[in-house]
Protein backbone atom coordinates (compact mmCIF):
# COMPACT_ATOMS: atom_id res chain seq x y z
CA UNK A 1 0.00 0.00 0.00
CA UNK A 2 1.30 3.57 -0.73
CA UNK A 3 1.62 5.89 2.10
CA UNK A 4 2.08 9.64 1.98
CA UNK A 5 5.57 10.80 2.08
CA UNK A 6 4.46 14.07 4.87
CA UNK A 7 3.92 12.96 8.19
CA UNK A 8 3.33 14.47 11.75
CA UNK A 9 6.55 15.28 13.22
CA UNK A 10 8.55 16.04 16.64
CA UNK A 11 8.92 20.43 14.75
CA UNK A 12 8.01 23.01 16.94
CA UNK A 13 4.92 24.59 15.12
CA UNK A 14 6.21 27.75 16.94
CA UNK A 15 9.36 27.86 15.49
CA UNK A 16 8.10 27.29 11.81
CA UNK A 17 5.26 30.16 12.37
CA UNK A 18 8.36 32.51 13.86
CA UNK A 19 10.42 32.07 10.71
CA UNK A 20 7.84 32.39 7.68
CA UNK A 21 8.90 35.36 5.31
CA UNK A 22 7.55 37.78 5.06
CA UNK A 23 6.71 39.20 7.75
CA UNK A 24 2.55 39.58 6.83
CA UNK A 25 2.81 35.66 6.61
CA UNK A 26 4.07 35.19 9.97
CA UNK A 27 1.72 37.98 10.87
CA UNK A 28 -1.25 35.71 9.07
CA UNK A 29 -0.13 32.39 10.12
CA UNK A 30 0.11 33.34 13.97
CA UNK A 31 -3.61 34.31 13.65
CA UNK A 32 -4.86 31.69 12.00
CA UNK A 33 -3.14 28.93 14.19
CA UNK A 34 -5.51 30.44 16.95
CA UNK A 35 -8.45 30.32 14.60
CA UNK A 36 -7.46 26.40 14.21
CA UNK A 37 -6.75 26.01 17.92
CA UNK A 38 -10.21 28.16 19.04
CA UNK A 39 -12.52 26.11 16.22
CA UNK A 40 -10.56 22.72 17.03
CA UNK A 41 -9.82 22.89 20.71
CA UNK A 42 -6.08 20.88 19.54
CA UNK A 43 -3.18 21.87 19.56
CA UNK A 44 -0.85 21.80 16.44
CA UNK A 45 1.75 19.56 14.69
CA UNK A 46 3.90 19.66 11.79
CA UNK A 47 3.05 17.65 9.32
CA UNK A 48 6.18 17.35 7.27
CA UNK A 49 8.51 20.30 7.04
CA UNK A 50 5.95 22.85 6.51
CA UNK A 51 1.97 21.74 7.19
CA UNK A 52 0.83 23.21 10.35
CA UNK A 53 -2.06 20.51 11.23
CA UNK A 54 -4.63 19.62 12.97
CA UNK A 55 -5.60 16.07 13.86
CA UNK A 56 -5.68 13.69 11.65
CA UNK A 57 -8.00 11.05 9.50
CA UNK A 58 -6.86 8.04 7.51
CA UNK A 59 -8.12 8.62 3.72
CA UNK A 60 -8.48 6.27 0.84
CA UNK A 61 -8.28 7.21 -2.32
CA UNK A 62 -11.43 6.43 -4.40
CA UNK A 63 -9.27 6.25 -7.81
CA UNK A 64 -6.93 3.66 -6.65
CA UNK A 65 -7.86 2.77 -3.36
CA UNK A 66 -4.38 1.00 -2.33
CA UNK A 67 -3.19 4.71 -2.07
CA UNK A 68 -4.30 5.82 1.27
CA UNK A 69 -2.69 6.81 4.75
CA UNK A 70 -3.29 9.92 7.30
CA UNK A 71 -3.41 13.81 6.63
CA UNK A 72 -4.67 15.92 8.83
CA UNK A 73 -8.54 17.05 8.98
CA UNK A 74 -7.64 20.44 8.59
CA UNK A 75 -4.30 22.36 8.58
CA UNK A 76 -2.39 25.62 6.97
CA UNK A 77 1.35 26.62 6.11
CA UNK A 78 2.10 30.18 5.67
CA UNK A 79 3.64 29.83 2.39
CA UNK A 80 6.12 33.06 1.11
CA UNK A 81 3.69 34.00 -1.41
CA UNK A 82 0.15 32.95 -0.44
CA UNK A 83 -1.58 30.73 2.34
CA UNK A 84 -2.33 27.30 1.95
CA UNK A 85 -5.09 26.11 3.84
CA UNK A 86 -5.79 22.51 3.86
CA UNK A 87 -8.87 20.06 4.02
CA UNK A 88 -11.86 22.83 3.68
CA UNK A 89 -12.78 21.68 0.06
CA UNK A 90 -13.49 18.24 0.08
CA UNK A 91 -16.33 17.40 1.65
CA UNK A 92 -19.76 18.13 0.49
CA UNK A 93 -21.05 20.73 3.69
CA UNK A 94 -17.92 22.83 2.74
CA UNK A 95 -19.00 23.56 -1.14
CA UNK A 96 -21.94 26.19 -0.53
CA UNK A 97 -19.78 27.73 2.03
CA UNK A 98 -16.76 28.61 -0.43
CA UNK A 99 -18.95 31.32 -1.97
CA UNK A 100 -19.36 33.07 0.48
CA UNK A 101 -15.74 32.52 2.14
CA UNK A 102 -14.09 35.70 -0.18
CA UNK A 103 -11.51 36.10 -2.49
CA UNK A 104 -8.84 32.82 -2.76
CA UNK A 105 -7.70 30.29 -5.49
CA UNK A 106 -7.84 26.20 -5.50
CA UNK A 107 -5.09 23.91 -5.70
CA UNK A 108 -5.99 20.05 -5.82
CA UNK A 109 -6.44 20.03 -2.31
CA UNK A 110 -6.37 23.68 -0.79
CA UNK A 111 -7.15 26.93 -1.00
CA UNK A 112 -5.10 29.78 -1.48
CA UNK A 113 -5.19 32.91 0.06
CA UNK A 114 -3.29 35.91 -0.26
CA UNK A 115 -4.44 37.63 3.12
CA UNK A 116 -6.53 37.02 5.60
CA UNK A 117 -8.02 40.49 5.35
CA UNK A 118 -9.33 38.84 1.66
CA UNK A 119 -11.52 36.17 3.52
CA UNK A 120 -14.54 36.12 5.83
CA UNK A 121 -13.02 34.69 8.82
CA UNK A 122 -16.44 33.56 10.46
CA UNK A 123 -17.11 31.92 7.30
CA UNK A 124 -13.26 30.19 7.74
CA UNK A 125 -14.35 29.16 11.24
CA UNK A 126 -17.30 27.13 10.05
CA UNK A 127 -15.26 25.60 7.47
CA UNK A 128 -12.68 24.37 9.73
CA UNK A 129 -15.78 23.11 12.09
CA UNK A 130 -16.92 21.38 9.37
CA UNK A 131 -13.31 19.54 8.52
CA UNK A 132 -12.88 18.59 12.27
CA UNK A 133 -15.90 16.81 12.41
CA UNK A 134 -14.71 14.70 9.50
CA UNK A 135 -14.21 10.87 9.95
CA UNK A 136 -12.02 8.45 8.39
CA UNK A 137 -12.77 7.52 4.51
CA UNK A 138 -15.20 4.34 4.13
CA UNK A 139 -12.81 1.67 2.49
CA UNK A 140 -14.30 -0.11 -0.55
Amino acid sequence: MAENKTQPTDASVDDFLEAATPARRRDDGKALADIFRDVTGADPVMWGPSIVGYGSYHYVSPMNPRTQGDWPKTGFSPRKAQLSIYGLKDLPESAALLAELGTYTEGAGCLYVKKLDDIDLDVLRRLIAIAWARGDDPTP
